[in-house]
């Protein structure tokens, strides 16, 4: 089973950025689609942004022109860039890797993003 650690989240002023790292425990983005997940209280988990296996990249609509997901393979690392955040981006940010074949999903524990002024 596969073994994400997130970090980077934490209190941010609005208008301002935060960048997410998703490191997973071996070298799977060959064959695992991942994606940045959030949950705020009281609300379903929602996907923010995927990157595939063959590197094509795919956003909420919520979240286009102000969020990039990207990786580095070197790394075994997903990272969340998140520009222009806003009161409503405050949630749980999960990372989650998908098997392109089974469909298994493993999560990270998440990481807490509050936007507040």
């Amino acid at each position: 089973q596969v073994q994400l650690v997130e970090s980077g989240g934490g209190l941010v002023q609005p208008g301002g950025s935060l960048r997410l790292s998703c490191v997973a425990s071996t070298n799977i983005f060959s064959i695992y689609t991942m994606g940045w997940y959030r949950q705020a209280p009281g609300k379903q988990r929602e996907l923010v942004a995927a990157i595939t296996s063959g590197g094509s990249t795919h956003y909420a609509d919520f979240v286009k022109g102000r969020f990039t997901i990207s990786r580095d393979n070197a790394k075994n690392t997903v990272y969340l860039q998140m520009d222009s955040l806003k009161p409503e981006d405050t949630a749980v940010y999960y990372c989650d890797a998908k098997h392109d074949y089974s469909g298994y999903s493993s999560w990270g524990q998440g990481t807490q993003v509050a936007v507040s002024s």
